[in-house]
């Protein structure tokens, strides 16, 4: 089973090419020559650092290589303009999937790594995100594989495609929800405003296997899941783990959400002129304040055989201790 895997030097990419060689798997690895590939070598069977935009390069690599799986999990995750993460995440995703089912001999699945962004959150009050809800993104980023979504139901509604749209992830090398635990290490569980809020969150393990479930299950031709641990959790849940790992106090501070939204337009202004993106801006906030983030899953478990075995307690108290083994704290 020859398995491309793109952004696998990411932090869900490590992941996945670690599992799908264990599981037997001939793994290889499209990643920039930029890349940082030394822990993941171990897995790989061949790396290609072709240029997604080079149309010419990914119809040769599809051609000679004859994949009967990829998992396209690279993306953007933050630019400076849309039209800069519109490339990144549609028009690169387009000439991948223009090359994968161009060649002779097709891939048998095609997964695509969207993201919950994409749908958006619902009220408070609302039924579980479906997995063919409206889309309502809050963020760039969101708008962007919204784009690529709306792109693959366009242009290519009669490939096997799967799109796979995780909530939060979470796991050992994950650096942004570190951010969060790292000031938690420090003694402070600070929050934007009072509102009630429905999280959800995914084990990186429990994502990765059903990324490779997506590959094999029998499935109709194009396809979406969205994918959390199966709970709801309330916006004080991970400071609680966080708590009862370490046995530590913490204070617990809310910010007024006023407040919260002048320093997010002040950063803005203030990175304005940098190629770098402030922790919070705006778009940022709405989505960090979104009231409901909570998902039926139940299409996953039918047609994928996702049986997640990670609840966020499991999940985040094993992450912190690889955080702690491997002082990052």
């Amino acid at each position: 089973m020859k398995l491309l895997i793109t952004g696998a030097s990411g932090f869900v990419g490590s992941h996945l090419v670690e599992l799908a060689s264990k599981e037997g798997f001939e793994v290889h690895a499209a990643v920039r020559k930029s890349s940082d590939i030394t822990a993941i070598t171990p897995y790989i069977h061949t790396f290609h650092f072709t240029d997604f935009g080079d149309d010419r390069g990914l119809q040769s690599l599809f051609e000679n290589e004859r994949y009967d799986y990829v998992i396209h999990a690279a993306a953007m995750t933050k630019a400076k303009s849309e039209s800069q993460i519109m490339l990144a995440n549609v028009a690169l995703t387009e000439r991948l999937l223009d090359a994968a089912f161009g060649c002779s001999a097709p891939p048998q699945r095609f997964v695509f790594v969207s993201s919950l962004a994409a749908i958006g959150p619902v009220s408070y009050n609302d039924d579980d995100i479906a997995d063919d809800a409206e889309y309502r993104p809050l963020t760039l980023y969101g708008r962007s594989k919204r784009a690529a979504e709306e792109m693959i139901k366009t242009k290519f509604a009669d490939k096997p495609i799967t799109i796979i749209r995780p909530t939060a992830v979470y796991g050992p090398r994950e650096k942004d929800l570190f951010i969060l635990f790292d000031t938690m290490n420090k003694g402070l569980d600070a929050y934007i405003g009072r509102a009630s809020q429905k999280l959800s969150f995914v084990y990186v393990k429990d994502l990765i296997q059903v990324l490779l479930n997506a590959c094999t299950a029998p499935q109709p031709a194009l396809v979406s899941f969205n994918i959390t641990d199966g709970h709801v959790y309330s916006r004080y849940a991970m400071a609680d783990i966080f708590k009862e790992t370490f046995t530590k106090k913490l204070i617990r501070l809310h910010v007024p959400y006023a407040l919260v939204k002048r320093a997010a337009l002040l950063f803005q202004w203030a990175f304005r002129n940098s190629s770098k993106t402030p922790v919070i801006y705006p778009e940022r906030l709405g989505e960090l304040t979104a009231q409901n983030w909570s998902c039926d899953i139940s299409r996953a478990k039918n047609i994928l055989h996702y049986k997640p075995k990670y609840d966020l307690s499991e999940g985040l108290r094993e992450s912190l201790l690889w955080y702690k083994d491997n002082n990052w704290f």
